[in-house]
């Protein structure tokens, strides 16, 4: 019997549909990359207190991750390669640093539209972003505002630590914990240094208030 014809069309269903995939995979790619790229100057527009425009960079964010769940659809294989999976992360990430430094409520997975790996993952870059807010807070004698922003920090690996499960589950969760814990110990001590030292200028002043008395 002679297959050559049946080979040459299994060869032909096979090319089809792997350009069906590469045509997704690019499509996802650039997506991804653009989203990706808006939400790091969203994260930076909230650190500069421009929330306006970081809200505007996540809409845009959010468009290019609509595009790439589109070319997605029936290539689960492409969908699960990592790419998209970063995109989402920082797509979280920039949501969560957006709502926990102008002090809003936080969206949850299903409503930006994640999954709960790449939720966690950005919840904890978020958290390890206030750093740099509790920084500026200090800069300015805002102790109450890092006191906050602290406790943040607290409550996001205090919740991260009880998500015991492998990392093939969480998508590499306890290295972003183990970092988050790294940058919230630092930030404590800065904290707690800049709350003593008011606490002691409080103290001179008011001696030397005395004094003059």
């Amino acid at each position: 019997m002679d297959h050559s014809s049946e080979i040459a069309a299994a060869g032909e269903a096979a090319r089809e549909t792997l350009e069906l995939k590469h045509e997704a995979r690019e499509i996802t790619l650039l997506a991804s990359r653009r989203a990706i790229r808006s939400c790091s100057t969203a994260i930076r527009a909230v650190h500069r207190g421009e929330f306006r425009e970081a809200r505007e960079l996540i809409a845009v964010a959010a468009a290019y991750l609509a595009e790439a769940d589109t070319a997605l659809d029936g290539h689960p294989d492409v969908r699960y390669a990592g790419f998209i999976h970063d995109a989402k992360k920082e797509f979280a990430e920039a949501n969560l640093t957006l709502a926990f430094v102008a002090g809003n409520p936080i969206p949850t997975a299903d409503e930006l539209g994640v999954e709960v790996q790449a939720y966690l993952n950005g919840m904890s870059e978020a958290a390890s972003e206030l750093r740099r807010q509790t920084l500026d807070c200090l800069r300015r004698d805002d102790n109450e505002e890092a006191e906050r922003l602290l406790a943040v920090m607290d409550d996001v690996y205090g919740v991260l630590i009880t998500v015991d499960f492998p990392d093939a589950l969480t998508g590499g969760l306890r290295r972003s914990t183990d970092a988050l814990r790294a940058v919230l110990e630092r930030t404590r001590g800065d904290v707690t240094t800049a709350l003593v030292t008011a606490r002691l200028r409080r103290a001179v002043d008011g001696a030397v208030t005395s004094e003059s008395i």
